[in-house]
């Protein structure tokens, strides 16, 4: 009897839990078809009402604005611009005040774009925009009751692109003729310009080059860094990878040597070489043979030129019997450099003035005993004339010994690639 009764408790006991698991199972159900219609409202209704999502223009709200897109006209200024925009004088005032606290009105420039973002109802200006560069902008905000300024920048979005080819007149034609950007060029001639002179590249010379594209709002604004490049120059190749260490960026050859050199190859950018080095060169203007210790780079009247190296002016002047206005410029212990012919000096070029390389010292001209414009361009070292073009300019630092093994594990799968795409180019 007692074991009858024990066992009905028990049964009991399991029926209650069964039933609190079916209970249980089933409000976790209703629950789930609860939210789950809920959910099924909720996007319906955003599907039939149609929320639009926020467009932004500037870092600003301009759904419900007018953008009124204009470019700066000569002489104009901020104040004429504004009176433009329907504001009072001592609104522009309050404004131009502000704006010069994060940027001087005064460089505001001709053929810059600037917008006025509009109410579409009261067409009242809400906001003044003026685009300083490709990427960064000023907005003046109206709708403030105390007039906000701040400065502000595009996103840009970087593609990186491969370009190859090969010389037939000048690098820039290869890159328009392969479909490159000959903006490249350019930044080539300057990462190279202590190892190439781009004057004397010659047909048949090729190259490979992976550079950064820059995009804003879908529009290619021009291009970024070069990350890698190889230019194969009369038979030689020469490579230049870009690396940073302890936060120091710069461009190494394939040793790790840096791409920098005491010496530009050139003090400008020249036409032809119409004369060279020699002891023994007949003078066009005095008909006679004498020493001609530089080089003759023929350029156009006021070309600008520039000191290959870091140095002092020691001396300027003018030869009228020789070579007409001139600069002297001491490197160091050992080298100096003079240029000759010159048809005026830069701004505050005189003696004592500290130069770093690549800095404007003066123009071409043809001063002097010249029977045309060009740049008569000396060496000496240790104060004797050397020529010019066989100056061997020792380089910059390296890449650090504690860093060198990281840099050529770094450089060697880059380097391969490169190989890679010059084979195939070259087949």
């Amino acid at each position: 009897m007692f074991s009858s009764k024990k066992n009905i408790r028990e049964l009991k006991k399991i029926v209650e839990g069964v039933v609190l698991f079916l209970s249980g199972i089933l409000i976790i159900s209703l629950v789930y078809m609860y939210n789950h219609q809920e959910e099924k409202v909720s996007d319906s209704f955003i599907q039939e009402v149609g929320i639009p999502k926020m467009k932004l223009k500037y870092g600003v709200e301009v759904d419900s604005l007018i953008d009124i897109e204009f470019k700066v006209k000569k002489n104009q200024f901020l104040a004429d611009i504004l009176i433009n925009g329907g504001l009072d004088y001592s609104v522009i005032n309050k404004a131009v005040n502000r704006l010069n606290t994060v940027f001087d009105v005064r460089n505001i420039n001709r053929g810059n774009k600037y917008h006025f973002l509009k109410d579409t109802i009261s067409n009242h200006l809400e906001y003044f925009i003026y685009e300083i560069s490709n990427t960064k902008f000023i907005t003046i905000d109206f709708t403030q009751k105390d007039i906000d300024v701040f400065v502000g920048e595009k996103s840009v979005e970087k593609k990186l692109k491969w370009s190859t080819g090969k010389i037939e007149s000048s690098l820039w034609n290869a890159f328009v003729s392969n479909g490159g950007d000959p903006i490249v060029a350019l930044e080539l001639s300057e990462i190279y310009a202590w190892n190439i002179d781009f004057f004397d590249l010659k047909k048949g010379d090729e190259f490979v080059v992976k550079y950064e594209e820059l995009f804003v709002e879908g529009n290619k604004i021009g291009i970024g860094k070069v990350y890698e490049a190889l230019i194969q120059h009369q038979g030689s190749p020469f490579y230049a990878f870009y690396y940073s260490e302890d936060s120091i960026s710069d461009y190494y050859d394939e040793t790790g040597a840096s791409m920098r050199r005491t010496f530009l190859k050139a003090p400008l950018r020249y036409k032809r070489i119409s004369s060279r080095f020699s002891n023994h060169r007949y003078h066009p203007v005095l008909k006679r043979y004498r020493a001609h210790h530089g080089v003759d780079y023929a350029a156009p009247r006021g070309t600008p030129v520039h000191t290959i190296g870091d140095g002092v002016v020691i001396k300027t002047g003018y030869q009228p019997r020789g070579g007409g206005r001139y600069i002297k410029v001491k490197h160091n212990s050992t080298y100096s450099t003079t240029y000759m012919h010159l048809n005026g000096f830069a701004k505050g070029i005189k003696r004592g003035k500290k130069l770093k390389q690549g800095d404007l010292i003066g123009f071409v001209g043809s001063t002097g005993l010249a029977t045309g414009p060009h740049l008569d361009f000396r060496v000496y070292k240790h104060g004797t004339a050397i020529n010019p073009l066989h100056l061997e300019s020792p380089s910059a630092a390296p890449v650090d010994s504690v860093h060198m093994h990281s840099y050529l594990n770094y450089i060697a799968p880059l380097k391969k690639t490169v190989d890679s795409i010059y084979l195939k180019m070259s087949k």
